[in-house]
């Protein structure tokens, strides 16, 4: 299909780039603001999975502070996710530098979220589908519950993305996205920052 191998692609750069010039304001306020609140570096980096699980480093807004207990052991989430690091994630600011991650060729603006590496072993065959696309910043989970659903739910999303992906589609995904981040919708999954971890069974 034309459009998978070679229109998206050319409108993910298009798209990006555009997204980057007009929001380089914002960002370089996030940047110095993020900077002042976690008192160091304002990015998070990560190893994720991309296209045929190939790992590429992910670039996103830092919304958690490093505090620690007593022990020197992390706090959990809700306890580090405080201030305008919460303000960002609730607004999916976080998410802005990955639109560089779009113009290196790792991402795409849509398709499945990168994951962490070490849910590859867990996969089944069918859920390994997802790594035949790009990730993307927002894709069909997303917009159908992001961390409110269960991860078979979400893995379900990604395979049916990839293999109904087309023109029409993508747009339905921005459509949604755009309402759903514009309201602030199903950022946290039962008052926590985050999705449980995948063990292959949940």
């Amino acid at each position: 299909m034309i459009y998978a191998s070679v229109i998206k692609r050319f409108l993910d750069c298009l798209i990006a780039a555009l997204a980057l010039l007009l929001l380089s304001p914002i960002m370089i306020v996030l940047i110095f603001a993020l900077t002042v609140f976690h008192k160091g570096n304002p990015i998070f980096q990560q190893a994720r999975p991309g296209k045929h699980a190939r790992l590429f480093t992910l670039y996103k807004f830092k919304t958690m502070s490093e505090a620690t207990d007593a022990n020197g052991n992390l706090l959990p989430d809700m306890q580090r996710l405080k201030g305008l690091g919460w303000w960002v994630r609730k607004y999916s600011l976080d998410e802005l530098p990955q639109l560089w991650n779009v113009l290196l060729g790792n991402m795409s603006l849509i398709g499945p979220r990168p994951l962490l590496p070490e849910y590859l072993p867990l996969y089944s065959e069918q859920q390994q589908l997802r790594h035949t696309v790009r990730p993307g910043i927002t894709g069909w989970a997303q917009v159908n519950g992001r961390n409110a659903i269960s991860w078979q739910q979400k893995f379900e999303y990604d395979v049916w993305y990839v293999q109904h992906l087309s023109f029409k589609t993508d747009l339905k995904i921005v459509f949604l996205t755009l309402k759903k981040v514009g309201a602030a919708q199903d950022v946290v999954a039962n008052a926590q920052t985050t999705m449980e971890k995948f063990n292959g069974h949940n």
